[in-house]
């Protein structure tokens, strides 16, 4: 019975394309240590019942800008228009609420953290159905699931083109299908519409490290942020872009319990899991972790990808986060797929509400986690500044005024004129004095 579980599983995942075999054939390898009982049992705990629901979520402003914002800088949340999602498994949410390890290789798009669309808050948080409370007619949001490998209509995916298993080298080419796609799609405005992209990639590059130290070097990680990034920048109109931190993944070694469910982890991220403690080896991938997060700071602390309607923002909350634990200090497994390694549903809530509290803070004020064992509560815009941060402290010459809508019923005139009264009590003290 064992074999014939294995083969139905192998079978379903031959129909995956070449970009996609690494990933199955290390989830057929995990699935060899499997026992019967192991592929047949079912883990309630990492599931979301049917009839849950969380408590509405409210805020003072949730209203859009009187007209469409023309600077990237006073885009409020009711504004944008199309939300998008790039990156691997952690945005195809695979696994994500799955009962069995035969059914990991589900993707669960329709509750990914940043772009799930199922139901709506009230059934789960993501950032799509956080949105969606403030504009209902939001486009993209993911609203089923795919199975990993297996071609998927965007009535399927929405506008999440992750890709699970792609490492940072692929991501030129998902960027390159994202644009193609916003460019062709009928139902939204290309060039006027306020979109949404949230990127997170480069775990996959930190397991793959010790494969090939040249191709998952720092330098190629960089080099094809750049690539990516610039892509975006010269080619989409009104568009935010969320570059999220990657983990440290190094506590990721204590995801561990006496299961063969964790068998799998050693397959997914061999160079992380593997190694002894206190190895060299392990020590050179803590590093290269480390020089990551630094590379990523490098590149987006500055005004290089910042004009009047596009921005790139690195949004910094799972820096330092330490995976969710139990009082007496244990990794709380409720948080963790039956492979030990990716998140359920109820990690996804946590990443989204920590992603929407990062967009309304400005760089150096940003929360950061510090562990999941703590629920992160939601916030709303400030009322003071309603508008997602966006412009770097690299690009911050002075203050900048903010767009006033004519219905407010100020003119050009009339601001010339607030602007002499504001500044008329310095400029008389100042020539008094020379008196």
């Amino acid at each position: 019975m064992e074999w014939l579980l294995i083969a139905v599983a192998t079978c379903l995942l031959s129909l995956c394309p070449v970009k996609g075999n690494e990933w199955r054939l290390e989830y057929e390898e995990g699935l060899r240590y499997y026992s019967e009982d192991a592929l047949r049992k079912e883990f309630p705990e990492k599931t979301r019942p049917i009839s849950f629901k969380h408590p509405l979520f409210m805020c003072p402003d949730m209203s859009p800008s009187s007209s469409v914002p023309t600077s990237v800088e006073w885009v409020k949340a009711a504004d944008i228009k199309v939300i998008t999602a790039l990156g691997d498994s952690l945005t195809t949410a695979i696994g994500a609420n799955a009962t069995t390890v035969l059914g990991i290789p589900i993707e669960f798009r329709h509750v990914s953290w940043s772009i799930g669309g199922y139901g709506s808050f009230q059934d789960v948080i993501t950032l799509a159905n956080i949105l969606r409370l403030f504009n209902p007619n939001l486009v993209g949001p993911a609203p089923a699931k795919t199975v990993h490998g297996t071609p998927a209509p965007l009535c399927e995916t929405g506008f999440n083109l992750a890709v699970t298993g792609h490492n940072t080298f692929n991501l030129p080419e998902q960027v390159r299908h994202l644009i193609d796609t916003l460019k062709t799609y009928e139902k939204i405005d290309f060039d006027e519409d306020w979109k949404l992209l949230t990127i997170l990639i480069g775990m996959n590059d930190i397991c793959d490290y010790c494969k090939d130290k040249s191709l998952f070097s720092v330098e190629n990680f960089v080099h094809y942020m750049t690539v990516s990034l610039e892509m975006l920048r010269n080619e989409v109109p009104r568009m935010i872009v969320n570059v999220v931190q990657i983990l440290p993944m190094e506590t990721l070694r204590e995801v561990q319990k006496p299961t063969p469910g964790c068998l799998l982890q050693r397959s997914f991220c061999s160079c992380l899991v593997k190694p002894d403690a206190g190895s060299a080896d392990l020590k050179e991938l803590i590093g290269v972790n480390l020089e990551f997060q630094k590379a990523l700071e490098q590149l987006l602390y500055s005004d290089r990808f910042f004009k009047n309607d596009f921005a790139i923002v690195l949004q910094p909350f799972l820096k330092h986060a330490d995976p969710p634990r139990l009082p007496n200090g244990k990794i709380d497994m409720s948080f963790f797929t039956p492979d030990c390694f990716h998140f359920t549903m109820k990690g996804h809530e946590e990443l989204a509400k920590g992603l929407w509290n990062n967009m309304f803070q400005p760089e150096g004020e940003k929360f950061m986690v510090e562990s999941f064992s703590n629920p992160i509560e939601l916030s709303c815009p400030p009322v003071g500044h309603p508008y997602i941060y966006t412009r770097p402290s690299a690009s911050k010459t002075g203050p900048a005024l903010p767009e006033i809508p004519q219905s407010a019923g100020i003119t050009p005139a009339s601001l010339y004129l607030m602007l002499v009264l504001a500044f008329l009590p310095l400029w008389l003290a100042v020539n008094l004095v020379s008196l």
